[in-house]
């Protein structure tokens, strides 16, 4: 009995964690198109937020547990805190902004798709060969993504950390309201 049931699962009869994958997809690429398209920069860090968190989501259904959580502690836990925490410095308008519309929406649009075809064609034609072996430790693993992290990402990993200091650093620069100058001097 069990394995009729496992022959008749085929390629075009989706399981409950593929359809899950797919539900979470949308909802993610739906909260990432608010981010981009709201006028009121709080709103879209709080949907940047969403966006983030859906992606942690897609990682544990992958079974990238370690990669999940990553990505909540330092996207959702930091990145986003870090970026609520300079628009709150920089005394950026919290309601509508009419400065945040450029009025080339319909160009960045052109250039977006133009950079997501790009970027499928590079990433499928980088991996059209690579098979992933299923024997050994699997790939989202603590293990796997430790080694691939310290032997081949040091370099842009701590970047990114100097990255974001620089950004806090400016921030709070920003921030400082401006001494008055000492009279009689110029």
């Amino acid at each position: 009995m069990m394995l009729a049931a496992a022959e008749t699962h085929g390629f075009l009869s989706p399981t409950g964690v593929e359809i899950a994958f797919l539900l979470v997809g949308l909802a993610t690429l739906g909260a990432a198109a608010i981010t981009v398209t709201t006028k009121q920069l709080v709103h879209a860090a709080l949907w940047l937020v969403v966006a983030l968190g859906g992606l942690a989501v897609e990682y544990l259904l992958l079974t990238a547990e370690f990669i999940a959580w990553v990505q909540v502690l330092i996207y959702v836990g930091s990145v986003v805190v870090l970026l609520l925490f300079g628009l709150m410095l920089t005394k950026a308008p919290i309601g509508r902004s009419p400065d945040a519309d450029s009025r080339n929406g319909w160009v960045a649009l052109v250039v977006a798709l133009a950079a997501a075809g790009a970027l499928v064609w590079v990433v499928v034609d980088a991996f059209r060969t690579t098979w992933i072996d299923l024997d050994g430790p699997s790939q989202g693993s603590t293990q796997v993504s430790g080694e691939i992290l310290f032997r081949h990402w040091v370099l842009p990993f701590e970047a990114l950390s100097v990255l974001l200091l620089a950004a806090l650093v400016g921030a709070i620069v920003l921030s400082r309201k401006d001494a008055k100058a000492p009279e009689g001097k110029s």
